[in-house]
């Protein structure tokens, strides 16, 4: 499957959004990515 218009892959863990949504609300910086969004290669 491929995403067109980008060059970089997004994050596994985040899904490309940079953060987590929190289950008590809020959200969290994604550790994986630094919060960029894309999949460090």
């Amino acid at each position: 499957m491929k995403v067109q218009g980008l060059d970089t892959k997004n994050c596994d863990y985040c899904s490309g959004t940079g953060y987590f949504q929190l289950v008590l609300g809020g959200s969290e910086t994604c550790s994986c990515c630094g919060g960029t969004g894309k999949k460090k290669d």
